[in-house]
């Protein structure tokens, strides 16, 4: 990868037009600011540049300079004259300079491309109408642009090795390979598992895992997003879905606080695949293969869909009345959790100090991987200490709660997404205590509860995650709850507003941001929020104002 120094543009004439870019940048990505493609296999900008596809030719030339004196030379009319090379260069590995010429658009360029796509579609299988890649296939596109529309070759294809399984999430058809390198590379340099690579030569060329070793580090799946072809196809998606029937929704990846941008991917309200979105901010185009399996527990049998109150009733309006009238007036412990929005935690945080309860929060910690799985195991610990409901950061179980459950004292307690007997609580410290729980799956805790209210998965509504850089992202609704099931808001609201009735809240992100300023001071620093939003944040439903900066760390909304 190629840096460039920030604010510092130059100018090149690019298809005879003047244009200015990032000093430093790589070609390819300073002609894509003017709209203008220079189509490629091999490049990517977070990879290291191979130069192994030719796809990117382009003709260039640069202002020439006396050898002795090194002053410019002018033609007849007093201008520069630019020096071309002779010979088509590759975009991919030229950086721009100072009143450099490129010819994107030219009767040598068209050849080139011509020959490449010819040269890369002689032994590639007619596999279009039953490839995964279909729809999204840089083949494709480049083959209709830049290819000649007819192959010269009469001789029968390459027969390479077909459903190859290189790990266990990835499999290989080798015939649709046009060695653009990119999975390697990104196996190499980024996940830092150096196990894929080329074998024979010439039209034979395979690739392979190493002897001995699998394709089966957590980030896998990302040289499926890299492949510019079919060649690399995820076995759970495979053969599953036609992209083209699929809606993308942005979102935000919940396994840990690194907080990865990713598209959610449905059809007629099912998830089918998660996907990494851009973000060089925050993690470029990359997330772990784990975490995009977690879409599976919206449907996972372990979802809880029936709302439990008085018994035998599956109404959820009576489960938050029941649930309201035990929290009435009482003595009671408020559990959240770092998995619930921070709009969520605001409003669990508004119902505790109604009721004057005792709040806790439990943290979930392991090892981070120095990527993007980091050692807070929640999207929004960060989100808990700023809106006010934690003054510090939490332990990794509940002692403080069982301990206060052995004083005494605790007349209710409220669970919102946690399991507590999970958190080295004494089960026989809850019995005749009213319990209740408000989650998405079923755990110990649930089957507890003396009222049940389930609620939606961060794929089923909208709201803030901060991440461990504190950063403030937000995500939208990919798919619609289950029938009968309210958002997290609503029934927060319901249950403050039936808790006091003075305290009418309209669930809106926009009127919930506006109210951020009333919390406690947050342990950072004594920053509040009325500090650290200078005015009131609006929404418009797709970008939110920039926040300033928290510690020295800019928390600011970064677009969907």
């Amino acid at each position: 990868m190629i840096s460039q120094t920030k604010g510092e543009t130059v100018t090149i004439v690019l298809d005879g037009e003047d244009v200015e870019v990032p000093a430093g940048s790589n070609l390819v990505d300073a002609a894509a600011l003017h709209s203008k493609e220079i189509p490629h296999y091999c490049y990517h900008p977070q990879l290291s540049v191979a130069g192994n596809c030719r796809m990117c030719l382009i003709e260039m030339g640069t202002p020439m300079r006396d050898r002795q004196t090194g002053e410019p030379v002018l033609d007849e009319d007093g201008v520069p004259k630019i020096g071309w090379v002779p010979k088509p260069v590759i975009g991919c590995a030229t950086t721009v300079s100072q009143g450099m010429h490129v010819k994107t658009i030219s009767d040598k360029v068209t050849d080139c491309r011509e020959g490449i796509m010819e040269f890369l579609l002689v032994n590639h299988p007619l596999d279009c109408p039953i490839c995964d890649q279909a729809g999204e296939c840089r083949l494709q596109e480049f083959a209709t642009d830049y290819g000649r529309g007819y192959s010269r070759y009469v001789e029968r294809k390459n027969v390479k090795p077909k459903r190859t399984r290189l790990g266990p999430r990835v499999t290989l058809d080798d015939e649709r390979c046009i060695l653009c390198s990119r999975c390697i590379r990104f196996c190499q340099e980024v996940a830092d598992d150096d196990v894929l690579g080329f074998v024979d030569r010439g039209s034979y060329s395979t690739l392979t895992c190493f002897p001995g070793k699998e394709l089966q580090n957590n980030y896998s799946l990302n040289t499926v997003d890299l492949c510019p072809v079919g060649a690399l196809t995820s076995t759970d998606f495979r053969f599953k879905m036609r992209v083209w029937f699929l809606k993308e929704s942005p979102s935000i990846c919940t396994e840990s606080s690194a907080g990865s941008n990713i598209l959610v991917s449905s059809r007629e309200g099912e998830i089918h695949r998660i996907t990494p979105r851009r973000n060089d901010e925050v993690n470029d185009s990359w997330m772990t293969d784990s975490g995009r399996a977690l879409y599976k527990q919206v449907r996972s049998d372990d979802r809880l869909l029936t709302p439990r109150g008085n018994g035998t009733d599956k109404i959820l309006d009576h489960a938050i009345t029941t649930a309201t009238n035990i929290l009435k007036d009482k003595e009671i412990a408020v559990v959240g959790s770092c998995h619930g929005t921070l709009e969520e935690l605001y409003l669990l945080n508004r119902l505790s100090k109604i009721t004057n309860s005792k709040k806790y929060l439990r943290g979930y910690f392991g090892e981070d991987d120095g990527i993007l799985l980091s050692a807070d195991r929640t999207p929004n610990l960060r989100g808990a200490l700023l809106s006010g409901f934690t003054n510090s950061y939490p332990k990794d179980n509940l002692k403080s709660l069982n301990n206060d459950l052995k004083r005494g004292g605790l007349d209710a307690v409220f669970v919102y997404r946690d399991d507590i007997l999970n958190s080295e609580v004494d089960e026989e410290l809850l019995k005749g205590i009213p319990l209740v729980f408000m989650g998405t799956q079923k755990n110990s805790t649930s089957d507890l509860a003396e009222v049940l209210i389930p609620s939606l998965t961060s794929f089923e509504k909208k709201g803030t995650f901060i991440n461990r850089s504190f950063f403030a992202q937000g995500f939208e609704q990919a798919v619609p709850g289950p029938a009968g099931l309210l958002p997290d808001l609503l029934i927060l609201s319901k249950i403050i507003e039936g808790l006091d009735e003075e305290s009418k809240i309209d669930p809106d992100l926009s009127l919930i941001w506006k109210n951020l300023g009333s919390p406690p001071k947050s342990p950072l620093k004594g920053i509040t929020f009325n500090d650290v939003l200078e005015s009131p944040v609006k929404v418009d439903g797709s970008k939110w104002e920039s926040l300033p900066f928290v510690e020295k760390k800019a928390m600011h909304y970064l677009p969907v």
